[in-house]
This record gives C-alpha cells, sequence and structure tokens, in this order.
C-alpha cells in the first residue's frame, strides 16, 4: 500500500487551521511514528486518512487512486483506534468484538477473534462486560478491535495510554510484528513508544512537517546542540532550553539542548528525546 499526501491543507469552520499544505509519502510495509505536541494537527491528520474529514485543499491518494474513490476499498483493510474510541459498556469483550468483526465483514471469526483476545492478554476478561474493565483493560479492547481482520493499514491515537510500562513493551513488539506485513502508523507522546520500532518518524508542529526521515536522522540533527551543565551556572543563559533536572549532592545537575551550546555546558551524545525536544523548541536556526 502507498498513500500520498499531496499540499494538503485543513481548516475547521472555527477557522482554526489544524494542517498548512502537508505533503508526505507513507509507504508499507513499515512503521512510521507520529509524534508533535498537543494541537500540532496529528489527530486531524489520522481523522483525513481515514476519511473521517475531508481536507479543505489538497489531495490524498491511496495506490494512485484518490481517495474518496477508494474509501470502501481502504476501510475494508484499515484498523484504526483512535484517541476517543468509544465502547458498549453492556457488552461482554467477546460480544463487543464479534460486533466489531461483523462491521468489518469477517465471516466465521470466532477462532480469529479468541485469538486476538489472547494477543492482547485479555483471555481472562473475554466474558466480563466493559464496563467492569479497568482503563488498561478497555484500552487494549481499543487495540484488539483495530487488529481484527489482519488489516493492511493500522492507524493508532495514543494506543499505550493507560497501559503500565510490561504492557506497553508487549504492544510496542506487537505492532512491530504487524508492521512487517502492513503499514503503521503509531501517533504518541511517548518517545520511548517510537524510538525502538519505528524504521521512520514524521515529526509535526503547528500544522506543518518539521521533520520526515529515520530516528538516526533526526538524532543526526541534534549534535552539537545537547548538553548537561550546572543550573546555577545557566541560570542567566540565554537561548537554552532545560529538558530535565537531577538532584545531587553538588546542586541540580540539568539537560537541555540550545542552537550554540554556552561555554559552562558539557557536550552530549544526543538521544531521540533530545533531539525532538531541539526540533520543537523553536532553537533550530539552519
Amino acid at each position: 500500500m502507498e498513500i500520498n499526501i499531496e499540499n494538503v491543507s485543513m481548516t475547521y469552520p472555527d477557522g482554526k487551521q489544524a494542517l498548512k499544505s502537508l505533503s508526505l509519502n507513507l509507504r508499507s510495509p513499515g512503521m512510521i511514528g507520529l509524534l508533535g505536541p498537543n494541537g500540532a494537527g496529528k489527530s486531524t491528520l489520522m481523522k483525513l486518512l481515514v476519511a473521517a474529514l475531508l481536507p479543505t485543499s489538497g489531495a490524498i491518494r491511496v495506490d494512485g487512486v484518490p481517495l474518496e474513490k477508494a474509501e470502501r476499498e481502504l476501510k475494508a483493510q484499515l484498523g484504526y483506534l483512535p484517541q476517543d474510541f468509544g465502547l458498549f459498556d453492556e457488552l461482554t469483550v467477546t460480544e463487543f468484538l464479534d460486533y466489531m468483526a461483523a462491521l468489518k465483514g469477517l465471516k466465521n471469526p470466532k477462532a480469529h477473534i479468541w485469538e486476538i483476545i489472547r494477543t492482547v492478554n485479555l483471555a481472562e476478561k473475554a466474558k466480563a462486560k466493559i464496563r467492569t474493565l479497568s482503563g488498561g483493560q478497555r484500552q487494549r479492547v481499543g487495540i484488539a478491535q483495530a487488529l481484527l481482520g489482519t488489516p493492511s493499514l493500522l492507524i493508532f491515537d495514543e494506543p499505550t495510554v493507560g497501559l503500565d510500562p510490561e504492557e506497553r513493551i508487549h504492544f510496542r513488539n506487537l505492532f512491530s510484528r504487524a508492521a512487517q506485513n502492513s503499514l503503521v502508523l503509531l501517533s504518541t507522546h511517548i518517545i520511548e513508544d517510537v524510538q525502538s520500532v519505528c524504521d521512520h518518524l514524521v515529526v509535526i508542529d503547528g500544522g506543518a512537517i518539521l521533520f520526515a526521515g529515520t530516528p538516526e536522522q533526526l538524532i543526526g540533527i541534534a549534535a552539537g546542540h545537547v548538553g548537561t551543565f550546572w543550573e546555577k551556572e545557566a541560570a542567566r543563559e540565554q537561548g537554552l532550553m532545560i529538558t530535565a533536572r537531577i538532584n545531587t549532592g553538588q546542586g541540580v545537575r540539568c539537560r537541555g539542548v540550545a542552537d550554540r551550546l554556552p561555554a559552562c555546558v558539557k557536550p552530549e551524545e544526543p538521544t531521540l528525546e533530545d533531539a525532538y525536544l531541539y526540533l520543537t523548541s523553536g532553537e533550530v536556526t539552519g
């Protein structure tokens, strides 16, 4: 599958412009991490990709066909977990997934549903009503419905919210396996969720793309712009963004990013989180 986004802009009826002349190519198989601060336009982009919204201008093509003409075919091979996904509280987990399988047109889905239930570690809750589930368990039901039918395109909006660290690792690995045969788009604020499994990253801020490439390329952008320093030494420095603080016996040791590192800062190798914060901090000048 190949999705081409060509100069897409999206302005809501209230006048808010969520996306600005955005162009992007997405190809399968692969796993793409979508990063950006709140209000960057990530959720709007995902809604456009599943035809829940129509762009104000520009075009989206799926395998060369305009999305409005390919919508039915796209949705037949789509697994989607929006951030505000709703569940039917009075249904059991199995009943809900059976209902979602019917909506997807899956025939004789019983064995497949049980396979998915085991995959998301909900076997013990298969007959429990959704209203009795914890927040993390409800999130796993949402992931399960997206996986039904082994879709060619999987789009997840903040899928690991509410999951404990062990569960997050499990689902990161699950998404990575799915990406071996499908196109997986993972939107998250959690850098750790993308750094080990995504082969490409897209960073959006203010409705525009700041970066599209590999994690290694993003880290390279921040080389020479990350360092550590004592908080008291850098208190008066301009253009130095503190990204982390650690209390020590000698005082507060900080980590930060800047376009030009002051003399008091010891340069360090950037992490992916450093690079993301440097890119979105407004410190990048060239």
